[in-house]
């Protein structure tokens, strides 16, 4: 029990909370022919029929039974609605899963998914590209139950065509075994023990944005001189063989792998893996602040009215507050619904005071909304963050 003492409160409390959160997966009852669904890639290999839905989402992000192999929630939405629900994982990165879309939205061909799930920045791409469709909100009563914090992006101000899936804290994360002091500022993951076995995000708003914070850069008002004098400061660490690699979701791959010991990285990954791992990791936010941003569910262009419709009820059926507490209490990531956490105090208590799903206005302050960029920013921004990365 030494490496449990060892853990933040949180990571204790996911800890804690395993034996809840079984109880509420075997709940779930019914794991049968619907089981089928799966985490396998490629979501336009499946096909598309009046009857189901598919949705494209990041690895880690939806509740899971292991001995199943199923996604408890969302058998139950297909027993409850009879419609064929196609899980992928298939995003591992924003800009790499727009790349493989990209081309059939122009062209208004299939992409294979009816939802998708792109992080804020890229979600106001796809808007400003004409390339979501608007709710029909009578299919989403359960809209009304979006956080108030939530409820007017600058990309999407009436919430029209997005709900918030889940908030995303980023911070630092790390291999208690290796860091058995935790990591709570840069000079902490670049201490000497995690030299070539450092992992930062490819979601550069984070990645830039955590070092930007711990330079004394506010991120709500950067400059483009600040902003390539930290995209430097990484180069110069990847150079120096600190940084071993710049990656998307598979960054969690490396720390299981012991390829890494600390990363830039997010929240609910590393509690998963902490659950997963007896305790073996953690994350905090650093104490210079981290960054807070937020995956959304939309439904792309080329959805056809029956993929639309189905996949409005299945937005609809997460944001019950029921629901949602069930899937928070396994991605432990910002849950955005109202509602949940009195649901939570019910299948995992100890989950329902946890500061990085349900934040309190103390968590709230540390954490930091990189500025909207401007379309040339975007461009010339992405580009050096690039070439930093040696691409």
């Amino acid at each position: 029990m030494a490496k449990e003492r060892s853990l933040s409160p949180e990571a204790r409390s996911i800890l804690s909370a395993r034996l809840s959160r079984r109880s509420v997966l075997a709940g779930a009852g019914g794991l049968g022919a619907v089981g089928l669904l799966s985490a396998c890639g490629g979501g336009g290999d499946s096909g598309s029929s009046d009857n189901s839905v598919r949705w494209g989402n990041w690895p880690l992000y939806l509740d899971f039974d292991e001995e199943s192999k199923t996604y408890p929630t969302l058998v139950k939405f297909a027993d409850q609605t009879g419609i064929d629900a196609q899980y992928f994982e298939d995003y591992n990165d924003n800009d790499e899963f727009f790349g493989k879309v990209q081309a059939q939205l122009k062209l208004g061909e299939d992409i294979g998914y009816d939802v998708v799930t792109p992080t804020d920045w890229m979600a106001a791409r796809w808007m400003r590209l004409g390339y979501t469709q608007k709710f029909d909100l009578a299919n989403i009563p359960n809209h009304g139950n979006i956080l108030d914090s939530l409820k007017s992006p600058s990309y999407d101000p009436n919430r029209e065509s997005s709900l918030t899936w889940q908030g995303i804290m980023a911070g630092f994360g790390w291999n208690t075994e290796k860091n058995p002091k935790g990591i709570r500022t840069l000079d902490d993951l670049f201490a000497p023990q995690n030299k070539g076995k450092i992992v930062v995000l490819t979601e550069m708003r984070d990645t830039i944005g955590v070092i930007l914070l711990a330079q004394g850069v506010d991120i709500t008002k950067v400059t483009e001189d600040q902003f390539m004098n930290a995209v430097d400061f990484m180069a110069q660490k990847i150079s120096d063989g600190w940084i071993r690699g710049v990656k998307g979701n598979e960054y969690a791959e490396d720390l299981t792998s012991g390829d890494a010991t600390a990363v830039i990285g997010w929240s609910g990954d590393m509690f998963i893996l902490a659950s997963e791992n007896e305790g073996k990791f953690d994350f905090a936010i650093p104490e210079s602040g981290g960054t807070i941003s937020g995956d959304n569910l939309m439904i792309p262009s080329t959805a056809s009215a029956a993929g639309k419709a189905n996949g409005e009820k299945m937005i609809n059926y997460y944001y019950d507050p029921v629901v949602a507490a069930e899937v928070a209490a396994y991605v432990n990531y910002v849950c955005p619904v109202k509602g949940a956490q009195a649901e939570m105090e019910k299948i995992a208590p100890e989950l329902a005071t946890s500061e990085y799903i349900f934040p309190t206005e103390k968590t709230s302050s540390r954490l930091n909304v990189f500025r909207s960029l401007t379309p040339d920013e975007e461009t010339t921004w992405a580009e050096a963050f690039q070439k930093a990365q040696g691409n």
